[in-house]
């Protein structure tokens, strides 16, 4: 997979990248720099909304108290007429009645249908707002300015959005593309370690399905572990690489109806080990992390691919201090969760499964014996 080339523009105090995500229809940008949040009420105007415009502000406490302040101020500099819903945001509440209080809100302070709902952290905040702002009214407007890693390089650009359901992750959803995605990666100076190694798994999906470049490099890198570890160069250019490849898949294929399914390479089974460990116990990166130790221990088992690219999947999760073993879960449970998973055609799991590092095949032919025997010896 070849990804787009970002263009350059510059500023005062950071250089800005601008990633197309070149749709037929709402194509959009993803602006990537160094202190760009204090950018987001003129690059909201730049795109259309004009002065006196309502944006609801949803964020989460702890970023709230961090980057709150800076975002209204940005947005109220543009006359924006904005205001702050501040919402739990664990994974176990999102949940279709924290999307409810966000459309309580809306209701409260008049969202009209040229309004603006602003989501502000994570891939849970960036999944409820955006799945909100695409019931209000029939949708409205939303942009997404992630503060996380996971969120930067995956949730926040592509247009999935929705909430999660007892018996299975995001099965509540549209897809409702953002207008704009605000990229600052001065916000993960406050992100907690093990939220940006969780991010990190998104990263390493991105070098194994189709960025052996990538790959390379994070293997050259050594320990990955931390944001003091990557350093800001390579934090860059993951976050470039990462954002343009998502983008050209998700400019071919909008909607998961083929090419776009790549993207939840070790996401079918992270999600199994989401609901039946309990949303929390493990971060979303972290799952997704077991899920690809797990779909490469598949694709060794079908022969798709060797032992010693599954080792050197192992050891570059491992250097993302990230965990490979799969949970004792009851394999009974394990394949009905599968069966409930959003990719199911005609009862048969589409599983998205290594051939090499930088390459990927949807498959739908592995049997429940197989994934059995993969997952012991995962």
């Amino acid at each position: 997979m070849t990804t787009a080339s970002p263009t350059a523009s510059s500023t005062a105090s950071s250089a800005i990248r601008t990633i197309p995500v070149e749709l037929a229809a709402n194509a959009y940008p993803v602006v990537i720099g160094a202190g760009g949040l204090s950018r987001l009420g003129p690059l909201i105007r730049e795109r259309g909304f004009k002065a006196g415009t309502k944006v609801l502000l949803v964020t989460n406490p702890v970023v709230m108290e961090h980057y709150g302040a800076a975002a209204l101020a940005s947005l109220e500099a543009a006359d924006l007429a904005a205001s702050a819903l501040v919402i739990e945001a664990g994974e176990d509440q999102k949940t279709p009645a924290t999307v409810a209080q966000i459309h309580d809100a809306a209701f409260a302070r008049k969202l009209e249908r040229g309004s603006l709902i602003v989501a502000l952290g994570g891939g849970v905040v960036g999944d409820m707002a955006g799945f909100a702002a695409a019931t209000w009214l029939r949708g409205i407007a939303v942009v997404q300015v992630p503060t996380t890693l996971l969120a930067m390089v995956d949730a926040a650009i592509g247009g999935k959005t929705g909430v999660n359901h007892p018996g299975g992750k995001n099965l509540i959803g549209a897809f409702h593309q953002p207008r704009l995605v605000l990229i600052d990666p001065i916000t993960l100076a406050t992100l907690p370690e093990r939220e940006f190694r969780a991010g990190m798994a998104e990263v390493i999906k991105y070098g194994v399905i189709g960025d052996a470049g990538l790959f390379a490099q994070l293997e050259a890198a050594g320990p990955i572990d931390s944001i003091g570890a990557v350093g800001p160069e390579l934090l860059q250019t993951l976050l470039e690489r990462s954002a343009a490849a998502k983008a050209q898949v998700v400019a071919a294929d909008e909607r998961e109806g083929g090419l776009r399914a790549i993207l939840n390479y070790g996401h079918t089974l992270g999600h199994v080990v989401e609901t039946l460990c309990g949303y929390g116990t493990w971060l979303h990166g972290e799952a997704v992390a077991i899920g690809m130790a797990a779909a490469g221990a598949i694709a060794v088992e079908m022969g798709l691919w060797s032992g010693a690219e599954q080792a050197r999947q192992l050891a570059l999760i491992e250097a993302a201090g990230l965990p490979v073993r799969w949970p004792a879960l009851e394999p009974q449970a394990v394949l009905a969760c599968l069966q409930g998973d959003k990719k199911v055609r005609d009862c048969r799991v589409r599983f998205v499964l290594p051939t090499a590092i930088g390459s990927v095949q949807i498959r739908d032919d592995v049997t429940a014996e197989i994934v059995q025997l993969a997952l012991a010896a995962a």
